[in-house]
């Protein structure tokens, strides 16, 4: 399903501690939205309602929310904007988020009133748990790898033992180290924008550091699944070749 830009990625998954009670569960990601410069209030709305179109059960927004290297007078109309957008879409469908780089770069003070005043759960070093029929699955976060301050002991010390946890992180070759606690059974990223160019045959000529082992889609790291997502926004240049923007859509399963 497209619109325009845009592209919703559907994806199954089966998780192994998965409650039966969370099979069906539907989980939307989006990431990157670089509001400012190419990214505007009319294209995060056409996000959000393609979003809301989805029916998800929790949406899950795996950072970098603003544009560029330092919060001026312009970032906070940005901040503004995302309020404006994300404050019905956290009203309509669950959300929580982490931050990314970016957002360190620009204002981690700002993004975090935002994400507050909207509504959006703040998952950074945090864990949430829902519950169905019995059933739990825990929504984990941690903070931004190269310039927050991850606390990943801390997030396990919170996790129940037997349920499922699905892990944000902003960059993807994260993976690495939570798939080795053997703790979490997927984790969602973004960072990588996919390439934002991929090159038939090639791939993509260019990935930031920490985005390069993991840049697109689905993988199996150890007994966890990684997923990035190529996010809606764009960085300095406003270009995508064979590398559209993308929700994703997570339809779960249970093993059990």
């Amino acid at each position: 399903m497209t619109s325009n830009w845009l592209k919703v990625e559907n994806v199954q998954l089966e998780l192994a501690r998965l409650s039966r009670a969370f099979s069906g569960f539907r989980v939307a990601q989006i990431s990157d939205i670089h509001m400012g410069g190419w990214m505007n209030r009319d294209r995060l709305q056409q996000v959000a309602d393609l979003v809301i179109a989805q029916e998800p059960d929790v949406l899950l927004m795996t950072g970098d929310f603003l544009f560029g290297h330092r919060f001026t007078k312009t970032a906070r109309r940005w901040i503004d904007d995302l309020t404006k957008v994300l404050s019905p879409l956290a009203n309509s469908v669950p959300s929580f988020a982490v931050l990314g780089n970016h957002d360190y770069w620009t204002s981690p003070e700002a993004v975090r009133e935002m994400l507050c005043l909207s509504g959006v759960t703040d998952l950074t070093n945090a864990v949430f748990t829902l519950r169905r029929a019995g059933g739990s699955l825990q929504l984990c976060g941690v903070d931004d790898v190269h310039h927050g301050d991850v606390r990943l002991d801390e997030v396990i010390a919170q996790l129940s033992e037997g349920s499922a946890a699905i892990l944000l992180a902003h960059e993807p070759d994260f993976a690495d180290i939570s798939a080795a606690t053997g703790k979490f059974d997927l984790q969602v990223s973004g960072h990588t924008h996919g390439g934002q160019v991929v090159i038939p045959f090639y791939g993509p000529p260019i990935l930031p550091v920490s985005g390069r082992k993991y840049p697109s889609g689905l993988y199996k790291v150890g007994n966890m699944f990684q997923y990035t997502n190529r996010g809606v926004g764009v960085d300095r240049f406003p270009i995508r070749f064979n590398c559209p923007a993308e929700i994703t859509l997570f339809e779960l399963e249970s093993a059990i």
